[in-house]
């Protein structure tokens, strides 16, 4: 069962990405969008996993980033 001040941290997290991507959808496409948000979510869960949660580093984990960094580079290359 979650803890109850885990909702609040999703709450905080929502109440921020929403407005957030309002604003963001005049700059960028949903597609930019949503490959950023994946790279920020990878950025931090990594590490987050490894350091709080004690998982063990996988190669999966350099794979993964790999997958993301080319889907980056494809939905940002022609603008």
């Amino acid at each position: 069962m979650a803890k109850p001040h885990s909702w609040s941290i999703a709450f905080f997290e929502y109440m921020l990405q929403v407005p957030a991507n309002r604003i963001g959808h005049t700059a960028f496409s949903v597609a930019h969008l949503k490959i950023l948000q994946e790279v920020i979510t990878l950025l931090v869960f990594v590490p987050f996993s490894v350091w709080y949660l004690k998982e063990s580093f996988r190669t999966d984990f350099i794979w993964a980033g790999l997958c993301i960094i080319a889907a980056v580079y494809f939905i940002f290359r022609n603008g």
